[in-house]
């Protein structure tokens, strides 16, 4: 039986304690992985350890703070492979334009954008060779709503982020997913109702499993003539 190219590998996933991120890791120990979760809360880390049990490490990270960021990846060393998924829209909920907080606004970017921007900085020159980074981004790139300006250009940020990025840090390959609705802790809590609006016209009417968008991190992380690509997980909604 072939061995899987994740096997043994060191995976740090940044936002790893929870919804998609916590999915990937489960997925990538299930493949003998080496797992490594970093969050903002030390609970949240310890409570996913818990869940994970042997085989995974975890790490407190501030996103915000470029020498919390330095200082993680110098404790953990060398990686194969490195996903983010960390997210936090805090206060912003968007709105219309003349109402804008331009403070809140340029918070909001604070975790998906520039914290991401942080961790690539100090983690891709730890990536051995053959590695990967995967960013996170969504479908609100591609389909903007209103009162969602802010949202729509952060994420097609990311996008872009990623394209430059594969490449300025070639061979290192860099890519993204781009989720639809995953019914993770935070989604799982919305009205049945809610989700149907979401996804009645989806050709796969239904909200996501975070396992299922797990395995678009998986196959990124195993593609190797894959880089500088977005990878759509949305249950079709791209097409209709």
């Amino acid at each position: 039986m072939a061995v899987d190219p994740l096997h043994a590998k060191t995976i740090v996933i940044v936002g790893g304690t929870s919804g998609i991120g916590l999915a990937v890791a489960e997925a990538a120990l299930a493949q003998g992985a080496k797992v490594v979760v970093a969050s903002s809360q030390p609970a949240s880390v310890d409570s996913a350890l818990k869940r994970l049990g042997g085989g995974a490490e975890g790490h407190t990270i501030d996103v915000h703070d470029e020498a919390s960021v330095a200082g993680v990846f110098e404790r953990i060393g060398a990686l194969d492979h490195l996903v983010f998924t960390a997210g936090d829209w805090g206060a912003f909920r968007g709105g219309p334009l003349a109402d804008l907080d331009l403070e809140a606004a340029k918070a909001a970017l604070g975790v998906r954008f520039w914290g991401a921007l942080a961790v690539v900085k100090h983690a891709h020159g730890r990536v051995a060779e053959g590695g990967s980074i995967t960013l996170t981004d969504g479908m609100m790139a591609h389909r903007p709503m209103k009162g969602a300006a802010l949202s729509t250009a952060m994420l097609g940020a990311i996008e872009y982020l990623t394209r430059g990025l594969a490449v300025d840090l070639a061979p290192i390959r860099v890519n993204a997913v781009c989720p639809g609705l995953v019914m993770t802790e935070r989604n799982g809590a919305m009205p049945a109702a809610a989700v149907e609006r979401y996804t009645v016209r989806l050709p796969l009417a239904r909200g996501a499993d975070p396992a299922e968008v797990a395995e678009a991190y998986l196959y990124l992380m195993r593609g190797g003539y894959t880089t500088g690509q977005v990878l759509r997980v949305d249950g079709g909604g791209s097409v209709v």
